[in-house]
C-alpha cells in the first residue's frame, strides 16, 4: 500500500535538520536535506509496517499544512504493510537461532519473538530474529543471583 504523507524540515538547535510528520507524532534528523530526506523515508517505512504489524489505523494524510517551524513541506511516499515487512517462517526462525521449533513456540508465547499473521500464516519478523541473535543469550538457564 503506498503511504504519502507531508513533513516539515526545519533546522534543530544542535545544526541537524528535523523531519516532522505533520499527521503523527515523531520524526527524524539528518545531517543534510538528502539524509533528512532519506531518513524520513525510513522512518515513514518503519511507522507504517508497525502499524500494519499491530493493526493500528493510518492517519489520514494532510497537505498544505501551515510550516510551525519556519521550515519547508517535503512530500514523503513508501510502499509499506505486512506485504512489506521481512519475515520467516518459525522453522526458519529456529534453524536460525540454533533452536527447537518447540523452543521458538515458546518465545513467541513469552514475547521474545514477535510474529503476525498474512494470507493465512503466522510468520516471525526478521527484526526480532535479529535482535535475539544481538543479544546473544547464553545456553541454559540464568543464574540465581545472591540476594542481599
Amino acid at each position: 500500500m503506498l503511504h504519502v504523507y507531508e513533513f516539515e524540515v526545519f533546522e534543530g538547535e544542535d545544526g541537524w535538520l528535523i523531519a516532522a510528520p505533520f499527521d503523527m507524532e515523531g520524526g527524524t534528523q539528518g545531517a543534510s536535506m538528502r539524509e533528512v530526506a532519506e531518513m524520513a523515508a525510513d522512518w515513514l517505512q518503519s511507522e507504517m509496517e508497525h502499524r500494519a504489524l499491530h493493526d493500528l489505523p493510518f492517519p489520514e494524510p494532510t497537505f498544505h499544512n501551515e510550516l510551525r517551524h519556519g521550515g519547508e513541506r517535503l512530500i514523503v511516499a513508501v510502499n509499506a504493510g505486512k506485504d512489506t515487512i521481512p519475515r520467516m517462517t518459525a522453522a526458519a526462525a529456529a534453524r536460525e537461532l540454533g533452536l527447537t521449533r518447540g523452543r521458538v513456540s515458546q518465545m513467541v508465547k513469552a514475547g521474545q519473538l514477535e510474529t503476525f499473521r498474512d494470507e493465512g500464516r503466522i510468520w516471525v519478523t526478521r527484526g526480532s530474529v535479529e535482535a535475539r541473535k544481538a543479544e546473544a543469550p547464553r545456553a541454559g538457564r540464568p543464574r540465581k543471583t545472591a540476594q542481599a
